[in-house]
């Protein structure tokens, strides 16, 4: 597996850490990952696609290497623009974007807000968790709520990287002990005391109380570039309220369910996955 150069960026007075692989006169591509995970577990996707494109993947704020947000400033529009920026810095034109949860709903948002950066979006499992029909008291309420337990809460140290690689093991049962290696390897660092601990800072965990489904509906419409969306016949998301509403709400979007995947589809189904990536991003 290729390893990627090292980069860092800044953005909103924060040191932002992104990987980047390949020849980087052919097309870019970048890979956005979701909540609580980091850029290398791009790895085996990006060694994929390195014959066609330029690839880039970015350690979101409060993700990985990057820095944390004093006062978890993690808003959607937060990340958005984040991701603005380091399209600026690689500043190669428009980008093809593949994105896994939170990461999938980001480049949804980006493609929406700037669809003449954008060449074609791959969005996997990226809906989250909006509320239908919840009142704006209502989602502001329970954002305090879960301010005062992030407040509260502290890092889980795992005295052993495999003590932290069986709580990835039982977090997809899907994943192969490579995969399940190489995620745990670079999603944790270790403090001074020798216990390892998972290297996203536990604010990132809060929902927004100011983004809501009628408000993602509303701005997908602005979405220009072709879309594929992607999820898992065995993910929580597939039993979402609502989801195929949101689906429809992404002009002209492709939908492709892959059985025997849950949430973490291109883990789990990774040959086929690559397969209709592959077949979908190249002209």
């Amino acid at each position: 597996m290729p390893e990627p150069e090292d980069r860092i960026y800044e953005a909103s007075r924060l040191r932002l850490h992104y990987v980047a692989w390949g020849d980087e006169t052919k097309p870019p591509l970048l890979l956005v990952h979701g909540g609580r995970d980091h850029a290398r577990s791009w790895d085996f996707v990006a060694a994929r696609l390195l014959d066609r494109f330029a690839v880039y993947a970015p350690d979101l704020r409060g993700h990985g290497d990057s820095d944390w947000a004093v006062g978890g400033a993690y808003e959607l529009s937060d990340h958005v623009a984040d991701l603005a920026r380091l399209v600026d810095v690689i500043n190669r034109g428009p980008v093809h974007l593949v994105g896994h949860s939170l990461g999938g709903r980001l480049v949804l948002d980006f493609a929406a807000a700037f669809p003449e950066r954008v060449r074609k979006v791959v969005s996997i499992e990226g809906f989250g968790r909006l509320d239908f029909g919840a009142s704006a008291s209502r989602r502001l309420r329970r954002y305090v709520e879960e301010v005062r337990e992030m407040e509260r809460r502290q890092a889980h140290p795992y005295p052993t990287l495999e003590a932290a690689a069986a709580r990835m093991r039982e977090e997809n049962r899907h994943l192969t002990p490579e995969m399940v290696h190489h995620l745990t390897e670079h999603a944790v660092r270790r403090r001074e005391d020798g216990a390892y601990v998972w290297k996203f800072d536990n604010y990132v965990r809060l929902t927004s109380p100011a983004w809501n489904a009628d408000d993602a509906k509303a701005l997908w419409q602005g979405i220009r570039a072709p879309v594929l969306l992607v999820g898992g016949a065995e993910s929580w998301l597939m039993r979402l309220a609502g989801r195929e509403a949101l689906a429809g709400a992404v002009p002209g979007a492709r939908a492709l369910v892959f059985e025997g995947a849950g949430h973490w589809v291109h883990h789990d189904q990774f040959e086929g996955f690559v397969a209709a990536v592959r077949e979908f991003l190249i002209d």
